[in-house]
């Protein structure tokens, strides 16, 4: 595996995990431990998303500027092979 497919798969994950503790606190506001979980999953997909950009270029659309530049389109497309 390549070292930009485990890093994207590490956004996927982390990315994945705060949603679903963010469904769960829709139902259980309560629970402290749901949210220190999506606060942890939160904070590692953030990360997780600054360290591919810093190495690949923007993921999300609203990053596309941060270059001083707009670079959200300058990768390929997944039906171009992109991720």
């Amino acid at each position: 595996m390549t070292e930009r497919r485990k890093m994207m798969e590490e956004v996927y994950t982390t990315g994945f995990a705060a949603d679903e503790a963010r469904l769960f606190l829709d139902t259980h506001p309560d629970c402290r431990e749901a949210l220190e979980y999506y606060n942890q999953m939160s904070t590692l997909y953030n990360r997780a998303v600054e360290r591919y950009e810093e190495k690949f270029g923007p993921i999300r659309p609203d990053h596309g500027g941060r270059s001083g530049s707009w670079s959200w389109a300058k990768e390929p497309w997944p039906w171009e092979g992109g991720m």
